[in-house]
């Protein structure tokens, strides 16, 4: 029998199990930590299908970032996940989505799906501006009001008015489908993109993107100059021996 155990990093409640290449949640996962894991970090692999989540009746926080996760993305009922990131993964419809996300997960509050087509970030499209990513915003909090934080940015009381009251004809037009892009490295080919620092591959030093970052540089994936006031979702006094830049926290 395989020993499994090397291959997962285990803190408390949290379990990473990060690249691995995988492209379903393996079943030991389930079965020997779905009963009390609140946190789950599956980034790095090649997840097409969340199945497995079934066994993680508890889970409050998902990170499935750097997969290729699509349009057909089903989520058990998870009521009490308050965090969700599924950055640079392969969703481009966003309304279908966010449909799914309002049933699967009633509790959410922070979301982050940069470097997906469905987000129409400037800094990850450069046919975008601001005034599409703004739309993209006010229809997410349109379908999604509950939340506090949409990808690296806190969610207004203003914003949220204004998503109420203009969001439903926000609809981000789903992209068109293009040619094969040619392979890694050739010229044409977008920079690989993600939102967390290198080395975040580690299992055991992998976080996720903090929504307080003042500025995100994505074509050299550095995270710098997080706030320091304190975090909305945690109180006024937060654990000064949090680690600059970690988000959700630990």
């Amino acid at each position: 029998m395989v020993d499994t155990e090397p291959l997962v990093a285990l803190n408390g409640t949290q379990i990473s199990y990060i690249g691995h290449d995988c492209k379903e949640i393996p079943g030991f996962l389930g079965e020997m930590y779905g009963q009390f894991a609140k946190r789950l970090d599956l980034s790095f692999n090649q997840l097409r299908s969340l199945a497995g989540l079934k066994a993680f009746t508890g889970l409050e926080e998902l990170v499935v970032d750097n997969n290729l996760l699509g349009n057909d993305l089903r989520l058990p009922a998870l009521p009490r996940l308050h965090t969700l990131t599924l950055n640079k993964n392969q969703l481009t419809d966003i309304e279908a989505l966010l449909e799914h996300l309002a049933d699967a997960t009633p509790s959410l509050r922070y979301l982050s799906l940069l470097g997906n087509e469905a987000c129409p970030n400037q800094l990850v499209s450069p046919d975008k501006d601001e005034d599409d990513y703004q739309r993209y915003r006010y229809f997410v909090l349109y379908k999604l009001p509950q939340l506090k934080f949409l990808d690296t940015r806190k969610a207004t009381s203003k914003e949220v008015m204004e998503a109420q009251a203009r969001g439903a004809f926000m609809k981000v037009v789903k992209p068109k489908s293009e040619a094969p892009h040619s392979e890694p490295g050739t010229e044409g080919d977008p920079l690989p993109y993600t939102p967390l620092p290198r080395g975040s591959k580690d299992a055991r030093n992998h976080k996720g993107l903090c929504p307080e970052a003042s500025l995100l540089l994505l074509w050299n994936q550095t995270l710098i100059l997080p706030s320091t006031s304190s975090h909305p979702l945690l109180g006024s006094d937060p654990d000064p021996a949090r680690p600059c830049g970690v988000w959700p926290p630990q």
